[in-house]
């Protein structure tokens, strides 16, 4: 995969840990705490920006949903769970291989493919929500990686964002506390020079016609390693994204078989 945006230290450095994904004491514990939290917070995200579910039980049916940097399937499988049609994509291979391999045991039916975000949005490809979860502060280039997806975002369609602030406090418990004192994670997880501000990636949907809605911090509570929702968003946090009118792509109403 040639595309600029990818860093191959990142490949590199998740490759080793492919076969941990669905491992919950594992190296990626702290995904699955968070994807509890996260799954209720998206869920009312998308309630408030898509109108309240037939069946509660599904509510996403009907919703095509992009989970880009899909990694093992966590989140992937979560939204498959509630009726959405889920296309995950991740630029480890390895990574798509454990998530294949774990729908098919969960009997999910997940369209996995090993691709970057830039050559889904090549293939003219759009989805109701695309899902851009801990993946921006992994990339090479941010600002081609947030215009791909901006692109995949469809017409009246949401773009969430989880990723970690660039403060101090973000350095000293996501990379000192969790990486070195807790050992949460394996070392080298992150680098705060490449966490990302809420302006800068404000700014990034906001060129690409998208415009932040709704808001949250994550906070955890190292005692009890449970994650929890704050107004503080100095540390982890998320951003749901809606395209605005305005920027809809217009559709002419020519026949389809007539000449381009």
């Amino acid at each position: 995969m040639n595309d600029t945006t990818v860093n191959p230290r990142e490949v590199e450095f998740y490759e080793g840990l492919a076969a941990f994904w669905w491992d919950k004491q594992g190296p990626f514990w702290p995904l699955h705490g968070l994807n509890e939290l996260r799954v209720v917070w998206i869920r009312q995200a998308l309630w408030e920006h898509f109108g309240p579910p037939r069946d509660a039980l599904r509510p996403f049916d009907g919703l095509r949903v992009l989970d880009i940097g899909c990694g093992g399937g966590i989140l992937a499988e979560s939204m498959a769970r509630m009726g959405a049609q889920v296309t995950g994509i991740d630029v480890v291979e390895k990574n798509i291989r454990t998530a294949m391999v774990h729908a098919r045991q969960q009997n999910l039916e997940i369209d996995y493919q090993a691709r970057t975000a830039e050559s889904m949005a090549k293939s003219g490809a759009r989805f109701d929500v695309v899902l851009n979860m801990e993946v921006v502060e992994h990339v090479a280039d941010l600002p081609a990686f947030m215009s791909a997806c901006n692109r995949l975002t469809a017409d009246a369609g949401v773009m969430i964002v989880a990723t970690i602030n660039r403060t101090p406090l973000a350095w000293l418990f996501a990379i000192v506390g969790a990486e070195y004192i807790l050992r949460w994670l394996p070392r080298g997880t992150h680098r705060w020079c490449e966490f990302r501000t809420p302006a800068e990636l404000r700014q990034l949907l906001a060129e690409g016609g998208l415009q932040v809605k709704k808001q949250s911090g994550v906070t955890v509570n190292p005692l009890t390693r449970s994650f929890s929702l704050t107004r503080r968003m100095n540390v982890n946090y998320m951003l749901m994204a809606e395209r605005r009118p305005d920027t809809f792509i217009r559709v002419s109403n020519r026949p389809a078989n007539a000449a381009e």
